[in-house]
């Protein structure tokens, strides 16, 4: 019972680094890549897709994005998506290919873009905290219905915190390194 709801613990704050890794992902960082795109959805025959699905997404330099539609209609929905999105980038279309170009990010941007980062790591460990309450709540029932002692609970407490405080310090890295790549010039 104990071990079952430590795998869950570790299994949800888990998860928990992985959407912020995918907030992160979001993220500008003045260099082109092709999961930037990710979240945008289009319009294609009456049901709302990502672009990766009616497009090919490929990097052409390191501050240059290429989406190639699969079909000659999708390039102008495309082009209102990216547009209309909160990227804050303007695509130029050339025939059958859609160039973005990423512009370079300013000081004031990127410290912005830290901030932003920031609360995100703050959401992230706050979930993590969460579940680490959730954990413990249960391991307070598991005593309340007597079928642990109250000295099994406390070892269980014990690892759970130390299973917290494992996640926080992931979140503090990956945070740390996103805010290294921003900084970066």
């Amino acid at each position: 019972m104990i071990d079952d709801i430590k795998k869950d613990a570790r299994d949800r704050m888990g998860k928990s680094i992985e959407a912020l890794k995918s907030t992160l992902g979001k993220v500008r960082t003045g260099r082109a890549h092709p999961s930037l795109l990710d979240h945008l959805s289009v319009d294609y025959y009456g049901s709302e897709v990502p672009i990766s699905q009616v497009a090919n997404i490929a990097v052409d330099d390191a501050r240059t994005l290429s989406v190639t539609p699969w079909e000659k209609p999708m390039i102008q929905v495309i082009e209102k998506a990216i547009m209309t999105s909160d990227l804050g980038l303007n695509p130029a279309t050339a025939g059958m290919v859609i160039r973005i170009p990423m512009p370079a990010l300013t000081e004031e941007t990127r410290r912005d873009l830290v901030k932003v980062v920031r609360h995100d790591a703050e959401s992230a460990k706050v979930a993590v905290r969460n579940i680490r309450r959730d954990a413990n709540n249960d391991l307070k029932e598991l005593l309340k219905e007597k079928e642990i002692s109250e000295d099994e609970e406390h070892r269980a407490q014990d690892e759970v915190q130390k299973i917290t405080n494992e996640f926080v310090g992931e979140v503090d890295r990956v945070v740390e390194v996103k805010e290294a790549e921003l900084m970066e010039i």
